[in-house]
């Protein structure tokens, strides 16, 4: 059936694993797949391949690692593996000359329902900001960052508790699922591309920094919650602990909020042998999981348990 489509495969972090493997599962024909250069990682600073690459050897998928997208010798490699199509899942920036190449097109996938979340940390977002739902779109890439015609789509509800891990699952099951869809009515003829909605009040989904994911304590603690969730597992909502006159930058994996009035100066800090409160605007936030620099990420308790927490603590 798959005689017609060759397709490349462009992507690089876990969330495009999920959806290669659904296309190598499914039968259809990978001519190649393009994954970032090896990089140094870890203490020792050994160089770590791609999750997508480890993922194409044990598929025995051909592979290439350029460093730069317009290098001849790259182009010259891409063009010889003379694919129809191409699909791109979290990958980076494609100049013209590459997306231009097959015959039928590359399309992307990206993890929001477009044109809201355009950019680099839409999953991250949606939880922040407090979205109910989100899903994942795919569409014919152009000259800018994910502003191409939209083939098809579809959507989820975010859960209560949703953190930016359960999430990222979600949607990688769910664009696998509509890469499929989408190869399908590419090879039937039937995609019918639309241009995305035209608006000034669109969401955006900027790159994470360590000066958009520190924690504001003056905030509504419903708000609090869902930043921490919505940086839980990586890369991690932070704070300063000031505690015994030492500043210490810590991160904060899950914490729940308690609605309360409290006479406490926004961000100090009670404790008990199990629990630590930090005062926020309208209660309390609980945290669960906390990590000081140079340690294992813990428990509360066990943080607790062994480490001294004087009564002017507080978190800035």
């Amino acid at each position: 059936m798959h005689n017609e489509l060759k397709i490349v495969f462009m992507g690089t972090p876990d969330f495009a694993v999920g959806v290669l493997r659904k296309m190598v599962e499914t039968g259809q024909h990978i001519v190649g797949v393009i994954t970032a250069p090896d990089r140094p990682a870890g203490r020792g600073r050994k160089l770590m391949a791609s999750a997508v690459k480890e993922y194409a050897l044990s598929e025995n998928l051909p592979i290439l690692q350029p460093t730069n997208l317009k290098d001849e010798l790259f182009l010259k490699e891409l063009k010889a593996l003379n694919a129809n199509l191409q699909v791109v899942v979290a990958f980076r920036m494609l100049p013209k000359v590459v997306w231009q190449m097959p015959a039928l097109g590359t399309f992307n996938l990206h993890a929001s329902l477009l044109p809201h979340y355009r950019g680099a940390a839409p999953i991250n977002w949606a939880i922040i900001n407090k979205e109910e739902k989100t899903g994942v779109t795919t569409f014919f890439i152009d000259e800018k960052i994910d502003t191409g015609s939209i083939i098809a789509n579809k959507e989820v509800l975010i859960e209560e508790k949703e953190t930016a891990q359960t999430l990222h699952d979600k949607l990688m099951n769910l664009g696998g699922d509509l890469v499929l869809e989408t190869i399908h009515l590419i090879e039937k003829g039937e995609a019918n591309p639309k241009p995305q909605p035209q608006s000034n009040n669109l969401k955006e989904a900027p790159k994470l920094t360590p000066e958009n994911t520190r924690i504001d304590w003056s905030e509504p603690g419903i708000n609090i919650d869902a930043f921490i969730r919505g940086l839980s597992p990586y890369p991690v909502a932070w704070t300063i602990l000031l505690n015994n006159k030492e500043e210490l930058k810590t991160k904060i994996y899950a914490a729940h909020f308690e609605k309360a009035n409290h006479n406490f100066k926004i961000g100090s800090v009670q404790t008990t042998k199990k629990e630590l409160k930090v005062a926020c605007l309208d209660g309390y936030i609980l945290i669960e999981e906390i990590q000081l620099p140079g340690k294992r990420k813990m428990e509360v308790s066990a943080l607790l348990n062994g480490y001294s927490i004087d009564e002017h603590c507080k978190l800035l």
